[in-house]
């Protein structure tokens, strides 16, 4: 760093060569004009001298012009400096005052991103080829009088080799070198990226697919899977139309009952009993199973229910209504025999379904007949007792009353049943309910009318009359209880028939077989498949990385 001087200095500056003839003209006109020296006491007055004063800005900036010239700028880095301060609007005396203007201002002219900007199209690199025919004349001197068109001035060697031929380059020649020398590094910074690049490449993508697949080729066990297809059949009965309706599968089963049985096969519970029934556990926990495949020694159930998982694969097509179970195991024997097993199962567990459901209708079927058939009794009985108390039959009289008090009786019941029918629902419709009251309300309320009427009618006669109406409404119930009795007997014989026969039942579409092959693993697709996973998550990590050191950066 250099340091202005303190003290204010001052310097004869002596006339450029350009106003050599200006200088020698005044001076002469000095010389022959009478000069009238002061006296100086002791002696004779010096004579005046002629030249300018130099400022403290001028002073300074020769200072740091020579120090600047002290530092050993080559010849490149001069001219370098001096484009850079014509790019900036500068106009340097030479190229070490371009390199003072630059610092001055607080721009590195050796920076390396000011020196690519340099690098232009064609038009500057014409532009830059005639610098030395197209720089502007100089400013009039401080004298007022204009200066020639000058070149600016250039660093000479010093040494008595000042007068040989230059050795510099033409500007087209320097620029192609600068542009050419740019290019290589650019080049070079491209080559060691790329190399860079596939550095990380093998060593997040190529060298774990590499692993990989030499595990799925030389070190896995080899697996055999055995294909099974089965499904569940619901038979209808065909009523009296064909003798052989209820024998005919005519519908598939419906899709709860497959998804359960699905659910079944996939469970714990059907783990537990094929290692109980197969050795499901012992199979796994072979040493010749390769490690990542094999369950340890004494596994925990859970441990064994995720290489259940693993091994048995089972799906449900709801449109063709096929279960496909796909079991795989290190023996193609043993795989056949893991299927079986499950097929057993899953027949199993179909029968238990249906056998449920059959359960409930016959045991609600025979709650049904057992309550009508007491009703009945009790409602006959009644009847009796009636007609033996009353020994004789209604009157002429009353005949067409008691009919339409039996017509009103008739839709009353009818009403009754239908209002108990909504009440049995859990949550019955509130609408429907209040109807049905309002109609068993009227009903009645138009019997009590008839009643009334029939009294009025036969005033003599009224227990005649009551008698009869007992008798009539004993007969109606006996006729509604012979009604129920008898929908009661028909639900026993559907329920009794539905029982005789198994209403669901599963049928093998597609019987295991042990495969002769390995079927696992795919060594050719898993490698792919490592490999793409691996690419994929370098290039997540590599964008995620951009993207952060970009934010960064900003």
């Amino acid at each position: 760093m250099t340091t202005k001087p303190k003290a204010r200095k001052f310097r004869i500056k002596r006339n450029t060569p350009g106003s050599a003839s200006a200088t020698a003209t005044a001076a002469k006109a000095t010389q022959e004009q009478p000069t009238s020296p002061r006296p100086v006491p002791g002696g004779d007055a010096p004579a005046p001298r002629s030249g300018e004063v130099s400022s403290a800005a001028e002073v300074a900036g020769e200072t740091d012009i020579d120090t600047i010239r002290r530092e050993g700028l080559t010849g490149r880095q001069l001219r370098m400096a001096r484009r850079v301060a014509q790019k900036y609007g500068l106009a340097p005396t030479s190229d070490f005052d371009a390199v003072r203007l630059l610092r001055a201002k607080g721009i590195d002219p050796f920076q390396r991103s000011n020196m690519l900007e340099l690098v232009v199209g064609d038009a500057d690199k014409a532009a830059d080829n005639a610098t030395a025919d197209t720089r502007a004349a100089l400013p009039a001197t401080k004298t007022g009088q204009p200066i020639g068109r000058v070149q600016l001035p250039q660093t000479v060697p010093a040494g008595g080799g000042a007068n040989l031929p230059s050795t510099e380059l033409s500007p087209a020649e320097r620029r192609h070198r600068e542009i050419g020398d740019i290019q290589r590094d650019i080049s070079r910074r491209r080559r060691k990226k790329m190399g860079l690049l596939m550095v990380r490449l093998a060593f997040f993508v190529l060298i774990p697919t590499f692993a990989a697949g030499y595990y799925f080729y030389k070190v896995a066990t080899p697996m055999y899977a055995t294909n099974s297809q089965f499904l569940i059949i619901q038979s209808e009965g065909g009523g009296g139309a064909s003798p052989f309706g209820g024998l005919l599968p005519t519908q598939f089963a419906t899709g709860q009952d497959s998804i359960a049985t699905q659910a079944y096969l996939q469970s714990k519970d059907a783990m537990l009993r094929l290692d109980k029934d197969a050795g499901f556990k012992d199979h796994f926990a072979e040493t010749a199973i390769d490690p990542i495949q094999r369950l340890e020694s004494d596994p925990t159930n859970e441990e064994a229910y995720k290489i259940y998982k693993k091994n048995v694969k089972i799906g449900f097509d709801p449109t063709e209504g096929v279960i496909r179970m796909e079991v795989i195991a290190a023996d193609p024997n043993v795989s056949e025999t893991f299927s079986r097993n499950l097929i057993d199962y899953a027949e199993e567990r179909v029968n238990n379904l249906s056998k449920q459901k059959r359960e409930d209708s016959m045991e609600g079927a025979a709650e049904g007949f057992d309550q009508a058939l007491a009703e009945r009794r009790e409602v006959q009985q009644n009847l009796i007792e009636l007609q033996v108390k009353n020994g004789v039959d209604p009157q002429a009289e009353i005949v067409a009353i008691r009919t339409q008090i039996t017509t009103y009786e008739g839709l009353l019941i009818e009403k009754e049943l239908a209002l108990a029918a909504l009440l049995d629902n859990t949550r019955p419709n509130r609408a429907k309910v209040e109807g049905a009251q309002g109609d068993v309300r009227r009903l009645q309320e138009q019997l009590t009318k008839l009643n009334d009427r029939l009294n009025s009618a036969t005033q003599g006669e009224d227990s005649l009359a009551q008698k009869a109406v007992e008798l009539q409404l004993a007969q109606a119930d006996l006729a509604a209880s012979d009604l129920k009795l008898q929908a009661a007997q028909t639900a026993m014989d559907q329920a009794r028939t539905e029982a005789s026969r198994q209403v669901r039942y599963l049928t093998v579409a597609v019987e295991p077989v042990a495969p002769e092959e390995p079927t696992y693993p795919r060594k050719f697709e898993n490698t792919i498949l490592a490999f793409l996973i691996f690419a994929g998550i370098y290039l997540m990590l590599s964008l995620t990385a951009s993207i952060l050191r970009e934010q960064v950066t900003s």
